[in-house]
């Protein structure tokens, strides 16, 4: 694949604020080329498109399918697979948000619930309970929010995102 300089720039882009979020820069660009390619491409086409290593992008690879942002699929008369992105941008946002409210909000949940009944036997003082306790009630409302909006239809999703800014037009000030 021939990449523009508009490509080039998207990739690179990508692979930069990959690197922010905590992912390695090389799997965010892989995802990237993988993301804009109109077609689904061999690990082979994304070592040479990418001039990365095989090894390192086999790696990459596992890890946007284990995010669940990455897919591979057989064709005909070949015996290699074929990676492809999530193509639709409501379903792969969706798809980053769950991921990462399973791998990073959801335990911070359970280790706070855990460290608040522990707190509660070990002489913690009560202004530190305190804190501790709001800082539970505000995550976990925030969770509970996100969990019921979820399971909404995207229709409401949409709806919602649309309403925007105006929204804020129907709340008290203040």
């Amino acid at each position: 694949m021939n990449l523009t300089p508009a490509m080039q720039n998207f990739i690179l882009h990508w692979g930069e604020m990959g690197s922010r979020w905590g992912v390695n820069r090389s799997v965010a660009q892989i995802h990237a080329l993988l993301h804009i390619a109109p077609d689904p491409m061999t690990a082979e086409e994304i070592c040479e498109t990418l001039d990365l290593a095989r090894s390192n992008v086999s790696n990459g690879l596992k890890e946007l399918q284990a995010w669940k942002l990455v897919k591979s699929s057989r064709q005909l008369g070949d015996r290699r697979d074929h990676f492809t992105s999530v193509r639709d941008m409501f379903d792969l946002v969706d798809t980053v948000i769950q991921g990462r409210r399973e791998r990073e909000f959801a335990p911070t949940l359970a280790a706070l619930k855990e460290v608040e009944k522990e707190a509660a036997e070990d002489g913690t003082p009560e202004v530190v309970k305190s804190r501790m306790a709001e800082t539970l009630s505000v995550m976990q409302m925030f969770d509970d929010w996100y969990t019921d909006f979820s399971r909404l239809p995207r229709s409401v999703h949409l709806a919602v995102l649309k309403l925007g800014s105006k929204l804020t037009r129907f709340l008290p000030k203040g």
